[in-house]
C-alpha cells in the first residue's frame, strides 16, 4: 500500500472512532415510568417533572425522540432541572383519558406537588422546546394552557331536558361536513357514533341522514389500504385522500362494526367489501397466531420518523422486501373487547363463520389470562395501575354481543359479571358525577375522573344487559351513567352523536328478536340466521328453548307452538309468530320504521 493510501486509511479509522466515541459520550436522558415516587423525588431535588405521553405507532412521537430529545440544549436543561417520565398512552387508559384532548405526543410539565405548569399538544421542535423549558425554570407559575377545572353541575335526572336535547341535535347537524362528507372538519376519520346514529335514523326513513351515512362510508374507503387491507387512522387537510398510515385495532373495530351494520341494512356490496378488507387485515397482521388475541397497532413508519408515503404505494412483494412496519404486540383487554364485539357484528351481517370462531377464541383467551375476581378484567399482563373501567366495559360488551349471536348462556353470565364488577369498582362518588375511568388516582394531586365516551358506552351496555338478563340493577346503572351525560356541560361537548345514542338506548326499548324453538333444529337456525343477517345497532337477538327449565327472565309470554317461530317485540307490542325465514328482514325493517313514530 502506498504511503498516501495508508495515511487516508489511518485518518478514516480515526474519524470513525471519533464518531463512535462521540456517540458514546452523547448525554443520555434518563426516563422513568409514571409513579407517585417521581413527584416525591422532584420535591426532594427541587426539580420539575416532564411527562412525554406517546404512542408506539405515532410518527411525531418518533420525531420527538430522534430530534428534540437529542438536541444538546434540550438535553442539558432536562438533565439539570427535570425528572423525565415516558408513558405509552395505550398502556395507561387513566393517563390517556386525562390528556386525550392533546393528541400524541402530549407534553405536560408538573411541579413537584403534582400541579400542572404547561400542557402542549403534538410535536415540539428543539428551539421552542428549549425556550419552554427555560421559561418554566425562570417562572414556574402555570401558563395559559393550564385552565382551572370548572365546577361541575350534575343533572337532576337522567332525562335530558327537551331544550337541551334540541341543542345537542343541532350540534350533530352542524358537525357534518357537507362538502367533504363525514362528521368533523380538518382530520377526516370514521366516527362510529356519528355514523351509527345517522344509519339508525336512516332506517327510520330519514333520507338526508341515510345519504350522509352512505356518502361517508363510500368516501372513507379511501382510508382502506388497497394492498393489505385495514383502515388507516385518519386523513389530513380536510380530505379523505391524505392519510396517516398507522393502523390501530380501535380503528379497525369501528370500521368493521359500521361497515357490517351498513351492509346488514342496505345490502351494498361496497360496504361488505370494506368489512372484508378490514377483517382480512386484522387476521393477517393484528392477530396472535399462538393465542388468537389481538395486538394493539401497526406503526406508520418502517423506520422511526422517516417519510412513509412512498412505502404504502408499493405492492405487497415490494413492501415486504423493505420490511414490515412494527406491530405493537401488547394484548389489552379493552382493545380485544372492542374487536370481539365488532367481529360478532361482522359475523351476523356476513355469515362468515371464521369471524365468530376468532371472536370466541379471543374471548376464551381473555377470560383465562386477563380476568379478575368478581367479573372484571385487567388491562395488560401486569398492570402498573388499574383496574380500569374501559377493560371490563369492553369485555362486558363483547360477551353480550357473543350472547346475542350465539345464545350461549355462559356469555350472558360473563357479561353480567362484568356489569356487577363495574358497579362495585367504578361507581360515581356522588350522584350524577359519572362512572370513573379508574378507582385509583393517577397521582395524589388528581382524583379519579369520569370519561364521557366511557359513560356513553356504559349506558348502551347496561341498557341492553338489563333487557338480556331481566335484572333491573343494570338498568339503574345505565340511568346513573346517563345522569352524568345529561349535565349541560357534558351533553354539549362535541361530537354529539354519542349523547344522542345513549339517550335513545336509555329511554327507548331496543328491537327484541326472539326465536322460540330448539336451538339445533333446522327451522330455528334458519330463523336465527335471518335475524342476524338483518342486525341493527339497537337490537337484542335471543333463542329460547321451550324445554329450558331455567330460562332467562322476561316480561313477554310467548305462545306454545308446535314448530319454531320468531317473535319481534318493541316497547309496546310483539309481532305475530314468523315461521318463514324469508319474511324476517322485512319484519325487522318495518319495526325500525315504526320506532320513529
Amino acid at each position: 500500500m502506498r504511503p498516501r493510501s495508508i495515511l487516508i486509511a489511518v485518518l478514516l479509522t480515526l474519524f470513525l472512532a471519533g464518531l463512535a466515541l462521540a456517540e458514546e459520550q452523547e448525554p443520555q436522558l434518563s426516563w422513568q415510568p409514571w409513579s407517585d415516587g417521581v413527584f416525591a423525588q422532584a420535591r426532594a431535588e427541587h426539580k420539575f417533572v416532564l411527562l412525554d405521553l406517546e404512542a408506539v405507532w405515532c410518527h411525531w412521537c418518533h420525531v420527538m425522540d430522534d430530534v428534540t430529545y437529542k438536541d444538546p440544549i434540550v438535553v442539558r436543561l432536562l438533565r439539570e432541572h427535570y425528572l423525565l417520565v415516558k408513558v405509552d398512552q395505550d398502556s395507561r387508559p387513566d393517563i390517556s383519558n386525562r390528556y386525550q384532548d392533546y393528541g400524541w405526543p402530549a407534553t405536560v410539565v408538573f411541579a413537584g406537588d403534582g400541579s400542572e405548569i404547561v400542557k402542549r399538544q403534538g410535536y415540539i421542535p428543539p428551539r421552542p422546546m428549549s425556550s419552554m423549558l427555560q421559561a418554566i425554570i425562570d417562572d414556574p407559575s402555570p401558563g395559559p394552557s393550564v385552565v382551572k377545572e370548572a365546577a361541575f353541575h350534575p343533572a337532576t335526572t337522567s332525562a335530558i331536558p327537551a331544550a337541551l336535547l334540541e341543542r345537542v341535535r343541532g350540534g350533530y347537524e352542524k358537525q357534518y361536513d357537507v362538502a367533504a362528507a363525514g362528521w368533523g372538519f380538518g382530520h377526516k376519520y370514521l366516527d362510529g357514533d356519528s355514523l351509527e346514529y345517522a344509519m339508525r335514523l336512516g332506517a327510520r326513513g330519514n333520507t338526508v341522514l341515510a345519504k350522509r351515512a352512505a356518502d361517508t362510508l363510500h368516501d372513507a374507503t379511501a382510508l382502506i389500504d388497497p394492498v393489505w387491507g385495514g383502515m388507516y387512522q385518519y386523513s389530513v387537510d380536510g380530505v379523505w385522500t391524505e392519510p396517516h398510515f398507522e393502523k390501530l385495532i380501535s380503528i379497525q373495530a369501528v370500521a368493521l362494526r359500521e361497515y357490517s351494520l351498513a351492509y346488514a341494512q342496505t345490502q351494498k356490496r361496497e360496504d361488505l367489501n370494506a368489512a372484508e378488507s378490514v377483517h382480512r387485515y386484522v387476521t393477517n397482521f393484528l392477530t396472535s397466531p399462538a393465542t388468537g388475541a389481538f395486538y394493539v397497532s401497526q406503526d406508520a413508519d418502517l423506520h422511526d420518523g422517516q417519510e412513509n408515503e412512498p412505502y404504502f404505494k408499493l405492492s405487497d412483494g415490494d413492501r415486504r422486501k423493505q420490511g414490515i412496519p412494527r406491530i405493537d404486540q401488547h394484548v389489552y383487554a379493552r382493545e380485544n373487547g372492542w374487536m370481539i364485539g365488532s367481529l360478532c357484528v361482522y359475523y351476523a351481517a356476513s355469515g362468515d363463520g371464521t369471524a365468530l370462531a376468532q371472536a370466541q377464541r379471543a374471548a376464551r383467551w381473555m377470560a383465562a389470562h386477563r380476568s379478575l375476581p368478581g367479573g372484571g378484567f385487567r388491562h395488560g399482563e401486569a398492570d402498573p395501575a388499574g383496574p380500569y373501567l374501559g377493560d371490563t366495559l369492553a369485555m362486558g360488551q363483547a360477551f353480550l354481543e357473543l350472547y346475542s349471536v350465539t345464545g350461549d348462556r355462559d356469555d350472558l353470565r360473563a357479561a353480567m359479571g362484568a356489569g356487577g364488577f363495574i358497579a362495585a369498582h367504578f361507581a360515581p362518588a356522588a350522584r350524577g358525577t359519572g362512572f370513573v375511568t379508574s378507582a385509583t388516582a393517577t397521582d395524589a394531586a388528581f382524583r379519579p375522573h369520569p370519561d364521557r365516551d366511557e359513560n356513553i358506552a356504559l349506558v348502551r351496555f347496561a341498557s341492553m344487559l338489563a333487557l338480556a338478563s331481566g335484572e333491573e340493577r343494570f338498568r339503574a346503572m345505565g340511568l346513573e351513567a346517563m345522569r352524568y351525560l345529561a349535565a349541560e356541560s357534558v351533553a354539549t361537548e362535541p361530537l354529539s352523536a354519542g349523547i344522542l345514542l345513549a339517550n335513545e338506548d336509555a329511554s327507548e326499548a331496543p328491537i327484541h328478536v326472539t326465536v322460540v324453538g330448539t336451538a339445533s333444529s333446522r327451522e330455528s337456525v334458519a330463523l336465527h340466521d335471518a335475524a342476524l343477517r338483518s342486525i341493527a345497532s339497537h337490537e337484542l337477538i335471543e333463542i329460547r328453548d321451550p324445554a329450558d327449565r331455567s330460562p332467562v327472565p322476561t316480561n313477554v309470554t310467548y305462545p306454545q307452538l308446535n314448530r319454531p317461530a320468531l317473535f319481534l317485540c318493541t316497547a309496546t307490542a310483539c309481532s305475530s309468530p314468523v315461521f318463514d325465514a324469508d319474511q324476517v328482514r322485512g319484519k325487522i325493517m318495518r319495526a325500525q320504521l315504526r320506532s320513529a313514530r
